[in-house]
């Protein structure tokens, strides 16, 4: 079964570390961070609902590495929370948010929690996400699990926090941990991190491993860090980015990474030829976004219209069949390594458990997507004519052309409008937007958002998208951005915005 959250018992361990001065990775132990983390988690997480479990042992994790002071590692200390559908050794189970694997115990590390731990991060548990990583329903809900529930936005509880990683973007940004890992298929890293007012990396596909994460496509699945800055996600890149043997896309990531933190300064926009994806912007977001281009004019870059790219309405319906394809084979390929008590062992047993269980998993919403996935036929010639036209549409002919042709090093884009309402009637309602950002999802190039202001009190981000293995590149853009704009704003956990001191006088009646 799910285990609770452990907060109080945890924190009925020791008492509270006194506050400290500076770069906390410096002046504070590992354990103290940890019981600080614990106390934001058990003050906030009733009201936002990111954290599915705690880990039990995170206190023990700490004093550890506290104990092993000759062998700090560059994240010393930083507790980290893992998306539910990365597994992790302990007691958790990996759910996806799902019922149908509450016993998923597999007491294993994904490889790059092991990297995590190995660079000194503190594991703190699991956070919650959208169902099976939003691959169930076109209605689903952004940000709902049937074990985790409903996950909020802090800077305005009645709105979506988007999805699928939810949990990870939600407490970064109310401040519950410094970081955490997200996975992204097509937007999962990046709208939440953008709606949420963090940052969000999702980096080239292959440079991270998927070994032990419940997967949707091998095309196009990579974990990612969601941060509260650039440096903090690049510093984790340097932990988790590198080769492994079992996963076969991760082939050249060792000849390919570098130290993303060194290439970070504030002058490396300058003298740099940005492309500005025009056709991806408005949807509300015209304001921050001219903003944000002025500031990258400020620090030195150049920039350069695009006004369209043809055929890109084609890489969406292409995407779908590959992502239905690719769910049903890597689902099952990945059913059948969790452990005996787990009892759905295919996709089709999934789709049977959610019919069974269908009050607690279907309450909202149903399972089309899964059900089209399980009328696929493997890897047949529809399967490869889609997988081949989207990605030359999105790679080839897509960023790679535009790059070309307009002679620029990166793309610059709004990534999502602000975030729209939660709505359990409906699903997910987005106005549109963000096709900069399914065009690096099918590619498998790197893409960065960083927060670029708000519009009426509701974050919104800037994304930097650049060709493959361009990830050093594409930080350190966002990185010089960052420094310059100071764009973040921090959650004010209203009920809705309306109820906020810009807003609510002008919805009141006339003289009142």
């Amino acid at each position: 079964m799910i285990r609770p959250l452990l907060i109080g018992a945890a924190l009925a361990l020791a008492s509270s570390a006194a506050s400290a001065q500076g770069d906390p990775r410096m002046t504070q132990s590992a354990e103290a961070r940890t019981r600080a983390a614990i106390r934001q988690i058990e003050r906030l997480n009733p009201r936002l609902t990111a954290v599915i479990a705690v880990d039990p042992t995170a206190l023990a994790q700490a004093r550890a590495l506290d104990r092993n002071r000759a062998a700090r590692g560059p994240l010393h200390g930083m507790p980290i929370l893992i998306k539910d559908n990365i597994e992790t050794a302990g007691p958790l189970p990996t759910t996806a948010g799902s019922l149908a694997l509450r016993d998923n115990v597999t007491g294993r590390d994904a490889p790059l929690v092991a990297r995590l731990r190995a660079a000194g991060a503190v594991i703190m548990g699991k956070a919650n996400l959208s169902e099976w990583a939003n691959i169930r329903s076109s209605s689903s809900i952004s940000g709902w699990s049937a074990v985790g529930g409903q996950t909020r936005n802090p800077h305005a509880l009645n709105r979506t926090p988007c999805g699928s990683s939810s949990g990870s973007a939600v407490a970064v940004a109310a401040g519950m941990v410094p970081a955490a890992i997200g996975t992204e298929t097509d937007g999962s890293i990046t709208c939440p991190a953008a709606m949420n007012g963090i940052v969000g990396f999702k980096p080239t596909v292959g440079l991270v491993s998927r070994t032990h994460i419940v997967p949707i496509s091998h095309s196009q699945d990579t974990p990612g860090p969601m941060t509260r800055t650039v440096r903090d996600a690049a510093l984790i890149m340097n932990a988790i980015a590198g080769s492994d043997p079992a996963d076969p896309a991760t082939a050249e990531a060792d000849a390919r990474r570098v130290d993303y933190t060194a290439a970070l300064s504030p002058d490396a926009l300058r003298g740099r030829r940005i492309g500005v994806l025009r056709f991806s912007s408005g949807f509300g977001t015209d304001g921050p976004f001219e903003a944000a281009l002025a500031v990258l004019r400020a620090q030195g870059a150049v920039l350069v219209d695009i006004a369209d790219l043809p055929g890109r309405q084609d890489i969406g319906r292409n995407e779908i069949i590959v992502l239905r394809t690719e769910l049903r084979e890597d689902l099952n390929a990945y059913l059948a390594t969790t452990p005996q008590a787990v009892r759905s062992r295919t996709l089709a047993d999934l789709i049977a458990f959610n019919q069974e269980n269908a009050a607690d998993e279907m309450p909202l919403f149903a399972q089309e997507i899964f059900e089209a996935a399980e009328a696929t036929r493997g890897y047949d010639e529809a399967y490869r004519n889609a997988r081949a036209t989207s990605l030359r549409l999105a790679g080839a002919e897509g960023i790679d052309r535009l790059l070309r042709e307009h002679d620029v090093v990166a793309l610059v884009a709004p990534t999502r409008p602000a975030a729209w309402l939660i709505d359990s009637v409906h699903g997910d309602r987005s106005p549109g937007g963000g096709s900069g950002g399914t065009l690096a999802a099918v590619a498998g190039y790197p893409h960065l958002t960083v927060p670029m202001g708000a519009v009426r009190g509701l974050p919104v981000g800037l994304s930097f998208i650049g060709p493959l293995w361009s990830d050093a590149l594409v930080l350190s853009l966002g990185y010089a951005y960052e420094q310059a704009s100071n764009a973040r704003i921090e959650p004010r956990f209203l009920n809705s915005i309306e109820e906020s001191d810009a807003i609510a006088p002008h919805l009141r009646p006339a003289g009142r």
